[in-house]
C-alpha cells in the first residue's frame, strides 16, 4: 500500500519528461492515474510501461487547448475510477523566437496550451472534487515566471499567469475543501543526466541541476493530506538559482 493509495491523480503532458515522472511517481505511491497527453503514440507507451507497475493506470490522449477534450478527459477520469482527488497541470509548450517575429497566433498557442487549459482543467476537475468536499490542484509554473532570457515572451506571460491564476483559484475553491497551488522548477534536466558539465551543475547553490524526481517530491509534498494548510503557494524548486546575483565582469 502506497502513500497514495487510493488516490485518483490527472496528469496532462504526461507522456514525456517531467509530466511522465510525476505519473510514474504516483503510480508507484499506488494512485490510481489517468495520464493526458497530445502525443498519443508517445503516451501510450509511457502507459503501458506504467500499467506494469500499477494496473490501475489508463491513457486518455487529449489536446489541452480544446474545452471539450478537457471535459471528456476529467469525465473518463471519473467513469474510470469514480472520482478525481488530484490534478496536476503540467502540460505545456514554448516558443524561443523575437517578439517582434512572434505571430499572434503562435501566442495564441502557447498562452491556450499553457494558461488556458489550467483553468479548464481546473475549472472541470474542481466540479468533482467539490461534491467530496477535498481535493488537490498543482500547477506547473516556472522560474521563468520570475526571470527571463530574451525571446520568452508567450512562455514567461503564460508561467505568469499561472501563478496568479493560482493563487486566486485558491481563494475561490477553498470553501469547497480544495486546495490549489503552483510549481516553479528551475533547470529540470529530463534528457541525458549524465552529459551535463561541471560548470551546468556548479552554478547552482545546491550544487546539481534538478531532476523531475525533485518535482515529484515537490509534487507530494503539496498533495500530502496532512498538508492541509498550504494553499495558494508558488514553491520554486530550482536549486537557489534565483536567488543567486549574477554578475559579469
Amino acid at each position: 500500500m502506497g502513500k497514495f493509495s487510493g488516490q485518483v491523480v490527472i496528469v496532462t503532458g504526461a507522456a514525456q519528461g517531467i509530466g511522465r515522472a510525476v505519473a510514474e511517481g504516483y503510480a508507484r505511491a499506488g494512485a490510481k492515474v489517468v495520464m493526458a497527453d497530445l502525443n498519443r503514440d508517445l503516451l501510450l507507451k509511457a502507459a503501458s510501461r506504467l500499467q506494469s507497475l500499477n494496473g490501475e493506470v489508463i491513457a486518455v490522449p487529449a489536446d489541452v487547448r480544446k474545452e471539450e477534450e478537457i471535459v471528456r478527459l476529467v469525465q473518463k477520469a471519473v467513469d474510470a475510477f469514480g472520482t478525481v482527488h488530484i490534478l496536476i497541470n503540467n502540460a505545456g509548450v514554448s516558443r524561443w523566437k523575437s517578439p517582434y517575429d512572434l505571430t499572434a497566433e503562435e501566442w495564441d498557442d502557447v498562452i491556450d496550451t499553457n494558461l488556458r487549459s489550467v483553468f479548464l482543467c481546473s475549472r472541470e476537475a474542481a466540479k468533482v472534487m467539490r461534491t467530496q468536499k477535498s481535493g488537490v490542484i498543482i500547477n506547473l509554473a516556472s522560474t521563468r515566471a520570475l526571470m527571463s532570457e530574451p525571446n520568452t515572451e508567450a512562455y514567461a506571460a503564460s508561467k505568469a499567469g499561472i501563478v496568479g491564476l493560482t493563487h486566486a483559484l485558491a481563494i475561490s475553491l477553498g470553501p469547497d475543501g480544495i486546495r490549489v497551488n503552483a510549481i516553479a522548477p528551475g533547470w529540470v534536466e529530463t534528457g541525458d543526466y549524465g552529459a551535463l558539465r561541471a560548470v551546468d551543475h556548479e552554478q547552482h547553490p545546491a550544487g546539481r541541476v534538478g531532476k523531475p524526481e525533485d518535482i515529484v517530491k515537490a509534487c507530494f509534498y503539496l498533495s500530502d493530506p496532512e498538508n492541509d494548510f498550504v494553499t495558494g503557494i508558488q514553491l520554486v524548486v530550482d536549486g537557489g538559482m534565483t536567488r543567486k546575483m549574477i554578475y559579469e565582469e
